[in-house]
């Protein structure tokens, strides 16, 4: 009698600029019978093209990448190939960024924090079409759904748009206008309508409560 077929691995991708975290990862992943890692990338050109090359079946990324920033590579995966599961493993806050991935198409995030312990559920969850979120985030997401007086605040930030919070982080980081422009690919006048809508929304009264603002904000948040 013929030894039964072994099962099929789903195909996992890689996404981050820390090569040691993308080696932790890739070593969880390798132990398990049903999964293993078909390719990596440190930025986002070089995900996109090996995506387009052999689509995986399950895409695991950060949100800081190099020269970019994670919810754009999000928002180009799902234009690019809609039925692709993404999972966003991050350092950042999933007070602020857990919300902002789903809205962008991902089915889940996860801290990098947790992922020690629950990466391997949090994938074969996502693989399985199913959302993946803490418990903590996800009672607050039902809160708001049905109407209930949340519990806690989240994150003052979560009124900026993708692209104002983008910028607020970049100010953080020291970049000046230009540069921010520049990394962006948009003009200056532009970016400097988004710094006017940022003061305004988290009302800030000149361009020097701006900066010691977004400074204290990343110094607190790395990520």
């Amino acid at each position: 009698m013929a030894d039964p077929k072994p099962p099929r691995q789903a195909n996992i991708f890689l996404v981050d600029d820390h090569p040691m975290v993308r080696d932790h990862l890739a070593a969880l992943i390798r132990r398990e019978p049903d999964l293993t890692v078909c390719g990596e990338a440190e930025d986002a050109p070089s995900a996109l093209a090996q995506i387009e090359k052999t689509p995986p079946d399950l895409v695991v990324m950060d949100l800081s990448l190099k020269e970019s920033h994670g919810l754009e590579l999000l928002k180009h995966i799902k234009a690019l190939h809609p039925q692709l599961p993404v999972l966003v493993l991050s350092m950042h806050d999933e007070s602020l960024y857990a919300e902002r991935v789903l809205r962008a198409g991902a089915l889940g995030y996860i801290t990098k924090q947790a992922a020690t312990v629950n990466i391997l559920t949090a994938l074969r969850k996502v693989l399985r079409g199913e959302v993946y979120l803490s418990d903590r985030m996800a009672a607050r997401l039902m809160r708001r759904v049905v109407g209930a007086p949340a519990q806690d605040s989240g994150s003052p930030l979560d009124i900026l748009t993708d692209r104002e919070l983008e910028v607020f982080q970049m100010i953080g980081r020291g970049m000046g206008t230009r540069r921010i422009a520049e990394e962006l690919r948009l003009g200056v006048k532009t970016v400097e309508t988004y710094k006017a809508r940022i003061k305004e929304k988290l009302r800030l009264d000149d361009a020097t409560q701006l900066l010691q603002h977004a400074l204290q904000w990343v110094q607190n948040h790395p990520g």
